[in-house]
């Protein structure tokens, strides 16, 4: 039998559907605070020339040229929120799913201890080290016993230890790619959506500029500045979470190691007992 807990599955499912709602309710607020913050902050009259958001921006003010970046910059500080907020949601669970201390070293020490025959002092540093791959090295410790007492061939204890381990690993680990979607979804839409402010950006200059009849590049420069405010901050949002994409992407890759480093030291820790056994 599996130590895999009926009240570990449930809790599993629990915390699924509360990080479904915490995404659909930041991706939902994330959008709300761009728009206030394009309107409020970045609209508001002092910004502009008589106080007239519908005018030019005052000669230098950063925050009224941004502005005139249009809807499409709402939309942008809402995707850049999103960025923030997923990559700070990913490095609280992240980090403690690595647990206290440094994964690379704990899973050292339980090798150690583990080629020593140590198995209960194994078990306490799992419990002592708190995190998602301490538990699945426990689940995997634990069977290790069992089998021992059982008293079952090495190639059968291996299928066994391994079997538990995935197990664990399939109840601990996926909460780690949770939310991780909606970062690689970001790394493209925040361009596409830059490159869409730009293009209606230009447009609306070009427009502007056939309805004078007139030549005006002190006008045109205007316009195409403010389109191309998008474009920047569609890049910005893009670099920022392609970068968090990857070294959250790494981390759990490495924890997911440290899993498989470990079970095979439990794997042939068993095997070198069945072997003094049969001596």
């Amino acid at each position: 039998m599996t130590n895999v807990s009926n009240e570990s599955v449930e809790k599993v499912g629990s915390s699924s559907k509360a990080s479904k709602l915490f995404a659909g309710a930041a991706v939902f607020l994330c959008i709300i605070f761009g728009y206030l913050v394009w309107s409020l902050l970045l609209g508001h009259s002092s910004n502009f020339e008589n106080g007239d958001p519908n005018g030019h921006p005052l000669p230098g003010n950063i925050l009224g040229m941004v502005y005139k970046g249009g809807i499409v910059v709402a939309a942008l500080i809402g995707l850049l929120t999103m960025t923030i907020v997923f990559s700070i949601e990913r490095f609280i669970v992240i980090g403690r799913a690595a647990g206290k201390g440094n994964v690379g070293e704990f899973v050292q020490n339980v090798q150690a201890t583990i080629n020593q025959g140590k198995i209960e002092q194994a078990i306490e540093e799992c419990d002592a080290q708190q995190g998602s791959v301490a538990n699945v090295v426990k689940a995997g410790l634990i069977k290790y016993q069992q089998v021992k007492r059982e008293g079952l061939d090495s190639e059968k204890a291996t299928e066994t230890i391994q079997k538990e381990i995935e197990e664990a690993t399939t109840l601990e680990m996926p909460m780690l790619e949770k939310n991780m979607i909606v970062l690689a979804t970001l790394v493209s839409i925040g361009t596409l959506v830059g490159l869409l402010g730009t293009v209606t950006g230009m447009i609306k200059a070009f427009s502007a500029l056939a309805t004078t009849g007139t030549p005006d590049s002190s006008a045109l420069a205007t316009g195409i500045s403010e389109a191309l405010v998008c474009t920047a901050t569609g890049i910005g949002t893009s670099t920022l979470a392609i970068v968090m994409y990857n070294a959250f992407t790494t981390k759990i890759d490495k924890l997911t190691y440290s899993i498989d480093e470990a079970g095979f030291a439990i794997t042939q820790s068993y095997r070198r007992f069945k072997a003094g056994i049969n001596k």
